[in-house]
Formats: structure tokens, sequence, C-alpha cells
């Protein structure tokens, strides 16, 4: 299955900026030149939080098992273009089971870690999924049950598998079962002509309440991840450590396939804390670490070897970046959503540079090679805030829509940029910033639907949903809660009850005020500015 017209895939492959190696052919070539090198290793803590113990292998190891997986997934059924959903968390198994899907042509799907049994439901239903993979758990939560319950009512979901040492009956259980087949398993490569032209993921993308599939082919990603490996300067058999799980952009674009473009030695993390990532990057000598851009300075002061390369990922909620003297090389990455990417190193200033418009290929020394990016902004009136337009081979179509029961491409139209639903700041013909802070990453949608589910607490008479700007942790959703007469809310009791509601995790409040009434604005609307103050400590601002 094509993911971009005929007309855009030529221009690509004639300029040489796309070819014809799929994501897991490029693992299978490192394998054959250097099977005994490091491939995949786990986090050493990994049983805190997910079942199973620690993994490595090797190129030759991790290819036999991907091999093996691939042709399993032949064996039971799914073929060319089935649609496989996968959540699951940063672990050895979770990639040879996307890798083997990829090999045996499949379409994966990685769905975000934090999403409801409800949101997963409609995501795979919506995209036609026929094989789903889940973990056991994720810390606390019992991922594979909701993965069982997902299978039970939605019947196009042909197989449901397990990752993990706690898979709930009703599963397939993907490690046992491959060890109980033996050697018997051979993957026969297929013939497919353009393979790397075919659609490899379908990630999401949130635009109000609605998660919106957007389908990614294999040399979109490579081309993303290509800004990547020529800005921060990733040479091959480096040592690459990533704590984003593999859903997204971040993960996959910036994380993975970085990796397998490199030959290079992956180690996954799951992040829990700030002191644990940086134990981890030392302990593993890491060439490569990828954190979120507002903690990259704390970063920096707690890492070892000044060899080191931090890539500070920035989402369009991210806060005005500061600037700082970093000890090591510092490679800003600014994640335009699930649309696009653009990677520029810190120069000797420790100044984060605009993004400027027009061509973007990579660092100096790359002028001359096709570009990766084109970015552009709509021509709004005065008053309005400019809209980020996106164009160029790691540039997705939006992916796919259910209509009338069939699924179809919806692609962008007239100039071929791509009209994001992303607002910029303009500086000096550049972009400061992606987007209007916390207002799309956290899913928020329109705040006053939030507020209903908040009030429905019992034993609340109002109540409603605020963003809160921290200069570390970025935009967090707060809650405001009003209590009837004579009744004192317990804020455990309230997290227990959103939880019990299946409430989507992004929804979920990072603190709650109890406050006597509400501010309001002279049109009697909630004043959620007033009340952000108020966590600032400026009481007198509240009414």
């Amino acid at each position: 299955m094509k993911a971009t017209v005929d007309s855009l895939t030529k221009e690509y492959h004639e300029s040489g900026v796309w070819s014809d190696v799929p994501l897991d052919e490029l693992f299978k070539t490192t394998a054959a030149q250097h099977p005994d090198r490091l491939a995949l290793v786990d986090a050493p803590d990994r049983a805190a939080w997910t079942g199973g113990e620690p993994r490595r292998l090797t190129y030759a190891e991790a290819d036999r098992e991907i091999d093996r997986l691939a042709a399993f997934y032949n064996t039971v059924g799914l073929s060319a273009d089935h649609v496989i959903g996968v959540q699951a968390p940063n672990t050895v198994d979770t990639v040879i089971a996307v890798l083997a899907a990829l090999r045996a042509d499949l379409i994966v799907s990685p769905l975000p870690l934090h999403w409801r049994q409800k949101n997963v439901l409609e995501a795979l239903n919506s995209i036609g999924a026929k094989g789903f993979i889940a973990a056991d758990r994720v810390e606390t939560r019992d991922v594979g049950t909701a993965a069982r319950d997902v299978a039970a009512d939605l019947f196009s979901l042909r197989f449901v598998f397990g990752l993990g040492k706690d898979v709930p009956d009703g599963l397939i259980e993907l490690g046992p079962m491959l060890a109980e087949m033996g050697d018997g398993l051979s993957f026969v490569t297929r013939d497919r002509p353009d393979p790397a032209d075919h659609t490899a993921t379908i990630c999401w993308s949130r635009s109000g309440e609605e998660n919106v599939p957007v389908s990614r082919c294999h040399n979109h990603w490579i081309s993303a991840a290509q800004m990547i490996v020529n800005e921060a300067e990733i040479s091959e058999n480096s040592t690459i450590l990533v704590p984003y799980s593999l859903s997204g952009l971040t993960g996959l674009g910036a994380g993975l396939v970085p990796f397998l473009m490199t030959g290079s030695t992956l180690h996954l993390h799951h992040p829990t804390s700030l002191a644990n990532l940086a134990t981890h990057a030392n302990d593993v000598e890491a060439d490569i670490v990828m954190t979120p851009g507002p903690l990259a300075q704390t970063l920096d002061r707690k890492l070892g070897s000044t060899k080191t390369t931090v890539l500070a990922a920035w989402n369009i909620s991210a806060p005005h970046p500061t600037t700082f003297v970093a000890r090591r090389r510092l490679v800003d990455v600014h994640i335009a959503d699930e649309f696009a990417l653009v990677a520029r190193a810190r120069g000797p200033s420790a100044k984060i540079k605009a993004t400027a418009l027009g061509k973007h290929n990579g660092s100096i020394g790359c002028e001359n090679r096709p570009a990766l990016l084109e970015i552009a902004v709509t021509e709004e009136g005065e008053a309005q805030t400019p809209t980020l337009l996106v164009k160029g081979p790691m540039v997705p179509e939006i992916g796919w829509r259910t209509i009338n029961g069939e699924r179809r491409r919806v692609r962008w139209e007239g100039t071929g940029y791509l009209k994001t639903n992303i607002k910029v700041d303009l500086v000096d013909d550049g972009i400061a910033g992606f987007g209007i802070p916390g207002s799309y990453a956290l899913g928020t949608g329109n705040l006053e639907t939030i507020d209903v589910i908040y009030s429905s607490y019992p034993g609340i008479r109002e109540a409603a949903a605020f963003i809160v700007e921290d200069p570390v942790l970025g935009a967090r959703m707060y809650a405001a809660l009003v209590p009837e007469t004579s009744n004192v809310p317990d804020a455990a009791s309230f997290f227990a009850f959103l939880d019990a509601d299946g409430v989507d995790l992004a929804k979920i409040p990072h603190r709650v005020l109890i406050l006597q009434s509400l501010p309001r604005n002279a049109d009697g609307t909630i004043c959620r500015e007033k009340l952000t103050m108020r966590t600032q400590r400026l009481p007198a601002a509240v009414a």
C-alpha cells in the first residue's frame, strides 16, 4: 500500500533523497556485516515497570528473532498491508515485534502508552486493525487485560498478542509461542516493488477531541531521521539511549530510525526520573541521549562524559527555551506534532536558534543535497496567528479516515504544503517556537468539556480545568473544584474517581485546587487566566 502520490514519489526518488531500502532491511544489512555487534539492550530496571527480565541481543541474535516472528505473523494469517496495533513500553521485545511486522510487510500502528481502552478501541476500529500487540503491564496499569477487553469488543481484530511475564488468558504470549515452535519457523522474503514507498506506520495526532491517523512510509521515516543523523553527527556504531516511547515522531524519528540508519547500539529506557536517565547514560557511556528540552540543562550537569551529545526535544507545548552554556554538544529537535521535525545544533553562544522559513536539508555541508523539509506559514491577517505549512520527503499525508465504511487517503490541496493546526510565532523571518503552549500536546481540546467531567464528581458544585506553564515541566493541566456546602472533597478520592471512570490520562489534572468560588469574566464565563495566576501565588487576582 503506497503512502504517497506517484508524482511526489517520482520526484523524491529522482532527487536521491528516497531509496528502495525499507527500515527492516537496514537492520538486516548491519546484521550481515556486523553479526556480533551489540544491537538492543533493555534498561536494567525493566522488571520494575513492565514484565520480563532485561535482555541484550547482538545483531545476529536479534535478526534471527525478527525473521522467526515475521514468519509467525504470516503463519497465523497476517499478510501484507494488514494493520497491527502496538501498545508497549521501550523493551527489546517491543523493537523486535515492530521490526518483524515491517519485515512481514505489515503496517504498524504504535499507540501512545497513556491511551485508555476506549481510545485504543476507537483507533484500531477506525484503521481496520487485524492484530494487536500489548505489554502485560506498564508500571501499575494492566495493559494486557485492557487489550483482551478491546478484542472482545472489536470483532475485526483477529489476533491479540502479549509481551512480558504475566500475560493474561486470551492473549497469545509471543515469547513462549516462538520458543515452542523452535526452528520450524522460517521467513521467506517476498519480492515487493518499491518496498520503501509502502506504508510502514500509522501514528496518531490529536485535533481537539479527535485522534487523527497519520500514515508514513519507510522513506518518510528515513528522511526525518536523516536530519537528526546529519545535525547530531551520529556516526556508525554509536551508543544511543532513548527514553521516549516508540509511538510517534520523537521516539521513532529521532530515536529508533537513526539507530537503524547508523548500525548503532540502542539502549532502551523508561522515564521515571532525570537522575535515573543520567545514571543510565553514564553507565552505558552513551554517545547520544534524548531528553525533553526543558530538562536539557539539568541533564547536562549530571552527565559525566563530555563526548555525549544531548538531543533536546521540544514539542509544541514547550515554554520558550532558556540559554545556557552546555559542557557538550546540544542539538535542539523541534517536533511539529506528527508532521515534521527540525534539528539544529547550538553554537558557541549556546542560544537556541530560531527555525528559519524555507528549505532545510541538514547540517553544514549538506546544502547541496535535496531538501528534507520546507517550511512556510499562512498569510493571515494581522490579527491572526500564522499557521505552520510543511512539505517535503519527511512530511506524510494525513492518513486514513473512515468514510461510509471505506478507508480513504486525505491529503492537502493547492501548493502541496500540508497545512497543520499548529500556530507559530515569527521572529526575523523565522519561527521562534511551534504552537500555543499547552493547548495541543495535552490533548485538552475544549476545556469546557473537561469542566463537565470534573463537575460530575459527587459533592462538587462546579469545576474548571485550566493550564499552568512550568519552566521545567512545561504545560500541565490543573483542576479547580468548588464543593457543595458542608462537603470537604478529598483529592485522592477525586483522582480515583477519574481513573475508575476511564478518563483519558491527558485530562487527569496534575494538581487540584479547592476554592469557594470560580473567578468569572464580565460575560459570566470562567476566567482561567485568574486561576493560573492563583497557582502562581497571586491570590489578589482571583475574584
